[in-house]
């Protein structure tokens, strides 16, 4: 009888515990952005970051590149 009132009580903090992670309050977004186009004067790096920031912002994730990608010159 102890180890299943010890089940149940454990039980009930848990779902307790996720339901209180479940709550969090996302930042204001707005609309979510189309596809980035691909446009003549972006680059297919500059497509990667606008995509990437997107994904982050919608997901209330502050992102700082400190390397960001860069395209390698063709000669």
């Amino acid at each position: 009888m102890k180890a299943s009132l010890r089940i149940a009580a454990i039980s009930f903090v848990v779902m307790l515990l996720g339901a209180c992670a479940g709550t969090q309050e996302m930042t204001s977004t707005g609309a979510p952005a189309s596809e980035p186009q691909a446009q003549p004067e972006l680059t297919s790096d500059q497509l990667y970051i606008a995509y990437v920031e997107r994904i982050a912002k919608r997901r209330g994730i502050h992102l700082t590149w400190v390397n960001p990608p860069k395209t390698l010159e063709k000669k």
